[in-house]
């Protein structure tokens, strides 16, 4: 019999489940965080720049190191030249000389930066807005300007220049570069592709079929967006509300980037790191480069239409040919003799370039149906006949008069 004053404590029954939660030996641990898909893969939140748009420096960076001063020189050379060919191509379009041109006024430092970022046996694919560069490749001026005068399919050997057609259709040239990057890749050649993008042409289906295929076939593309705030005359806000179009890679695993386009030493050195990325192995990348064109889009459009004065007057404070310039005279490799020396240059360019271009081209008017396909169709064939039959008959008329 127990003393009153003791109390019976009544019995605990234990459990398993009850064990497993009172001993902290077996407590789970955290579940870790899941990785984040576009780890590596966003632009960074501000476009690169290495250059203030006054030519002064900013501080340098470890993950887009500055060019060779020797090679930023020669970016600078090449920029006037340019420059001084668009020029003479819109003139020239005034004189009838052109049915149509393009300018690039205003994107020099995107046209000639991202063909010194190529190596020559690289292959580019521009749209028609990219003669620019495709004289800084060092394609014949005249060869350039062929097929916007329309007396040729295209002025160029596409094979022998490693240089695609310029292609008109907005962003077809997207999936091109994809097949033949994945075609060298396949055949073991470490050959990039670069293709030219307007920003209009990122709405276009083929630009995403393009990136995409790209990016699942690990294809050595880079895709190369100049940005220059209209598609004709619509502005980038009815074009898309994403942060900016260097955002568009996530979606299909790609990694970009997002540069200054007038800053030319921060575009030459962004594309550098993108075409080595490709060139690795890594697969494609996008490089969004904010620009600005200055002149209408083609000499047919009013760009008055839909921009005001202001808003050009503020981006010729950001010429980006000045801007290369003031940097150099700081560095000390460009003086008021090598200035006028480049200049002359250009001049010469030009006054060649509109010499050729006055003598009246020599044109078969049969060859507009050769290479339109490797075995023409029964259509191609009668319609040549047509027009071959249209020729007789004209010389035969001359001939009776």
């Amino acid at each position: 019999m127990r003393p009153p004053h003791v109390q019976e404590v009544p019995a605990v029954t234990t459990t398993p489940q009850a064990v497993r939660r009172a001993s902290p030996r077996t407590r789970r641990p955290a579940t870790p965080a899941a990785p984040d898909p576009s780890a590596g893969l966003l632009p960074q939140a501000e476009p690169v720049r290495l250059l203030n748009p006054d030519g002064t420096p900013l501080p340098s960076r470890a993950d887009y190191p500055e060019p060779p001063v020797e090679m930023l020189r020669e970016l600078y050379r090449r920029m006037v030249v340019g420059r001084r060919f668009d020029v003479q191509a819109t003139a020239l379009t005034k004189q009838g000389r052109l049915a149509v041109y393009p300018s690039s006024r205003g994107q020099e430092a995107c046209q000639v930066g991202a063909i010194l970022a190529l190596r020559d046996d690289d292959w580019v694919f521009p749209t028609y807005r990219e003669s620019m560069a495709l004289t800084s490749r060092g394609i014949d001026p005249v060869e350039v300007l062929t097929l916007l005068r329309g007396d040729w399919h295209c002025g160029y050997d596409p094979a022998l220049r490693h240089t695609a057609p310029q292609c008109t259709p907005l962003a077809t040239q997207c999936v091109h570069a994809a097949g033949l990057a994945y075609g060298e890749s396949y055949q073991g050649r470490d050959t990039v592709a670069l293709a030219f993008i307007g920003d209009g042409a990122t709405s276009e289906g083929d630009f995403h079929e393009g990136v995409n295929f790209a990016a699942v076939f690990k294809a050595p593309v880079v895709y190369f967006v100049q940005n220059n705030k209209y598609a004709i005359s619509v502005p980038l806000s009815r074009q898309t509300a994403a942060p900016s179009l260097a955002y568009k890679g996530v979606g299909y695993g790609v990694p970009s980037e997002q540069v200054d386009g007038n800053d030319p030493v921060a575009v030459l050195a962004v594309l550098t790191r993108a075409v080595a990325h490709a060139r690795a192995g890594h697969g494609p990348y996008l490089v969004e480069a904010h620009t600005y064109r200055m002149e209408p889009h083609t000499n047919a459009d009013d760009a008055t239409r839909y921009r005001d004065a202001d808003e050009v007057e503020a981006w010729r404070d950001r010429d980006p040919v000045a801007r290369l310039e003031t940097y150099l005279r700081a560095r000390g490799v460009l003086d008021d003799d090598a200035v006028a020396a480049i200049a002359e240059e250009a001049e010469a360019y030009a006054a060649d370039l509109r010499e050729r271009m006055n003598a009246r081209p020599t044109v078969e008017p049969l060859s507009l149906f050769d290479h339109v396909y490797a075995e023409p169709t029964p259509q191609l064939v009668e319609q040549r006949e047509q027009v071959r039959a249209e020729l007789a008959a004209a010389r035969e008329s001359e001939g009776d008069a």
